[in-house]
């Protein structure tokens, strides 16, 4: 199963790399550093906050995961830079992958 077929599943994977064990972001079936085939690691990540911002009565963060994934992430809560957070939700929507965190 690759990246994609996971997300619209709901889980949330981190490709690593077999060879080099680099993380490999954007997801890719090969890596691009060693072009070594990539594993999806499954798991519950904790990721930090970076920046957020609000529109209306909803919060986006910029999260980091492994200190080399950033993606864009919803949140019901109001967030604080640094806060640590895991992904409660996820998938891909009209094309679109989401993210949500908690």
């Amino acid at each position: 199963m690759n990246f994609e077929s996971k997300l619209n599943g709901g889980i949330f994977c981190i490709p690593e790399c077999t060879e080099c064990k680099k993380i490999v972001w954007p997801p890719s079936e090969f890596c691009n550093h060693c072009f070594g085939r990539i594993f999806l690691k499954e798991g519950i990540f904790v990721g930090k906050i970076i920046e957020f911002s609000r529109q209306n009565d909803e919060y986006f963060c910029l999260v980091e995961f492994e200190k080399v994934i950033r993606i864009m992430a919803k949140t019901s809560k109001i967030p604080e830079i640094g806060q640590s957070v895991k992904i409660s939700k996820c998938g891909i929507r009209d094309g679109n992958y989401f993210f949500q965190v908690i």
